[in-house]
């Protein structure tokens, strides 16, 4: 996503996890319950068990997809290289950068550091609307490998449905033909856009990453994309902590009942749905909370009453 995207200075109420978590420290660190945390608050025994516990999605080319993953958009330099190990040590595999993050050189770092063998991971990246048509997007694509230190990628998408998309596409398609790309998709496309592509295309897109959250459904799209068998991924998860959504008492009192976070809440509503989710963290602490929401199922009646959260509308007009 832009980088514009994700700055909340503007928007009302756009409190970050990091920030809630920070303001009740000591009442965690107390054991007294929080309201929008639960009892578990988000130590580190509250991590997943089995690292190689994640589940996956196949994707409509038969491609094995991890139903959660890691994001890495804003981070850089030192902070993203250690994160993106850090995420790796405690059990992510999916990860997911773009030429516009201008972080694929850390993100692969921390890939390194790890030690992991590349063929245990999934990675994503993008060209950028400044890299669109086909010659541009070789040249970007042949970029985005060497900064990531690796010689293929799990999955490519085009960033924005702008310039020369259908260029794109087609040098994408020759790319995965090719072996280069395991599975090619696309971002933020509309039904229309993607109808547009469709047009000219010769494979149906594996993956559109789109916003979607609490307060996004994004319903058109998710049916859209029911239909087509093309796989919906969540960019901003958490809506980025923007309308509240790290205290909101609807997810809170799920929480509560379940004995996990408002976080977990959120990923587990995702998961139910059948949608990829990327959440991006720097703490430690939160990217094992994340991990851990594949022990408890939402009930119908919650899943019906997150369903009333949904505004329609996006919770990032910058990026609209």
């Amino acid at each position: 996503m832009d980088k514009k995207i994700m700055d909340t200075r503007n928007q009302p109420n756009p409190m970050k996890r990091r920030d809630f978590l920070q303001k009740t420290a000591v009442l965690a660190a107390s054991a007294i319950f929080l309201p929008a945390l639960g009892n578990r608050a988000y130590s580190a025994t509250n991590a997943i068990k089995n690292k190689s516990a994640i589940p996956t999605v196949k994707l409509n080319n038969g491609l094995l997809m991890p139903v959660l993953g890691f994001g890495t958009y804003s981070l850089k330099g030192d902070i993203c290289q250690r994160s993106v190990a850090d995420a790796i040590a405690v059990g992510y595999r999916l990860f997911d950068t773009a030429t516009r993050y201008g972080n694929e050189a850390f993100v692969g770092a921390g890939i390194k550091q790890s030690g992991i063998k590349r063929e245990n991971l999934f990675i994503t990246s993008k060209v950028w609307v400044d890299d669109s048509g086909y010659e541009k997007t070789k040249t970007a694509f042949e970029t985005s490998l060497k900064k990531l230190g690796t010689d293929y990628l799990d999955l490519y998408l085009i960033h924005r449905p702008r310039g020369d998309f259908k260029g794109s596409w087609k040098m994408m398609e020759e790319l995965h033909k090719a072996g280069k790309i395991k599975a090619i998709g696309i971002s933020n496309f509309t039904p229309a856009q993607y109808k547009d592509l469709m047009s000219v295309a010769t494979i149906k897109p594996a993956v559109n990453q789109i916003e979607t959250h609490a307060f996004f459904h994004e319903m058109d799209s998710y049916n859209d994309l029911k239909k087509n068998g093309v796989q919906m991924e969540a960019w901003a998860p958490f809506a980025e902590g923007r309308n509240g959504l790290f205290t909101n008492e609807t997810l809170a009192a799920i929480g509560r009942k379940h004995h996990k976070t408002t976080a977990q809440v959120s990923l587990r509503w995702h998961y139910q749905r059948g949608v990829v989710a990327i959440p991006r963290t720097v703490q430690k602490a939160h990217m094992m909370e994340n991990l851990n929401i594949f022990d408890f199922k939402l009930t119908p009646a919650e899943m019906k009453a997150i369903a009333a959260l949904d505004l329609n509308t996006s919770q990032f007009p910058e990026w609209t």
